[in-house]
């Protein structure tokens, strides 16, 4: 099966848009991780949900498991006022590695193994058609999985 078979819709942000109504877009759709495009459509991040729980908590907390127990959830709406205004670009970790994308025509065992080398839950699936790039859609690793074991 292709990459192109395989791909589902995906929703996605830009580097452009809200940070808050990215995150947004993640927990009202379940999504595993945030896809982030770039102006011309370009995959630019994935970014695996455990990570942007990592940048919603101070380093403070993360690092002492007796202040997480104190933090209360006026403290979250702080950390969400602190999103306010800001854009994904600007939000995102900063250490970004280039996110896994594929052509239509890239086989499964091919989108597994990208999975798997880069660590994310999903590979984005894009189409050329000379500098334009259009989006397909994204392989998740429940649809992959799904494919390789044959359900």
């Amino acid at each position: 099966m292709l990459a192109r078979d395989l791909a589902e819709p995906y929703p996605s942000v830009t580097t452009d848009d809200d940070a808050v109504r990215a995150l947004q877009l993640l927990a009202e759709n379940e999504l595993p991780a945030l896809l982030v495009v770039d102006p011309d459509g370009l995959p630019w991040a994935i970014v695996p949900g455990s990570q942007l729980v990592r940048q919603l908590v101070p380093a403070y907390v993360q690092e002492d498991p007796l202040l997480a127990a104190v933090v209360t959830d006026r403290n979250v709406g702080e950390m969400k006022e602190e999103l306010a205004g800001r854009s994904v670009a600007e939000w995102l970790p900063r250490r970004r590695f280039t996110p896994p994308f594929v052509g239509p025509d890239a086989s499964a065992t091919t989108v597994a193994a990208l999975m798997a080398r880069t660590h994310t839950p999903l590979v984005a699936v894009i189409e050329r058609d000379g500098d334009h790039v259009r989006l397909l859609g994204a392989v998740t690793a429940a649809r992959l999985i799904g494919q390789l074991i044959g359900d």
